[in-house]
């Protein structure tokens, strides 16, 4: 399934993804959960969400480097600082709590199994792949940036 590698922009995914989650809850009203707080939490992962890939752009900008993901091998800088010596992929991360905030805002158990599964599509045909560029682009720097920064979180 190479074929699907780096060829749907990430932000994209963000609200197909959406989209079948609410299909999801139209199809299978049950079962839902809820608890205290469930609304309030759905907001700060929200404002959390969008935050992270505006630091994330940010940094890349002033990096000067390319934010294209269907293009790394076009980037011209390794970032390191910022949001990004935290995490490897924030904007990604960010696109990850918009959809853990839409499941929690829609309380439906079938929704939320849309959120593993953007990660798995994510890991497998984005960021493997965009690691393996940079990794032939950058070398040892790279690696070392692998082995010092997660993945995700």
């Amino acid at each position: 399934m190479r074929f699907l590698e780096l060829k749907i922009p990430p932000l994209l995914l963000v609200p197909i993804f959406i989209v079948d989650m609410l299909i999801l809850r139209w199809l299978f009203p049950r079962p839902e959960f809820n608890f205290e707080g469930q609304q309030e939490l759905s907001f700060l992962l929200l404002g959390t969400g969008i935050l992270l890939p505006v630091l994330g752009f940010i940094a890349f900008q002033k990096a000067k480097t390319t934010v294209h993901p269907q293009h790394p091998e076009e980037t011209s800088a390794l970032v390191r600082g910022g949001v990004y010596q935290y995490t490897r992929n924030p904007m990604y991360l960010g696109f990850l709590l918009v959809l853990v905030a839409a499941a929690l805002y829609l309380g439906n158990v079938w929704s939320a199994c849309m959120v593993p599964l953007f990660v798995w599509y994510m890991n497998q045909f984005q960021i493997i792949p965009e690691e393996r560029i940079l990794t032939e682009k950058f070398g040892d720097d790279f690696r070392a940036y692998l082995k010092q920064t997660r993945r995700w979180l």
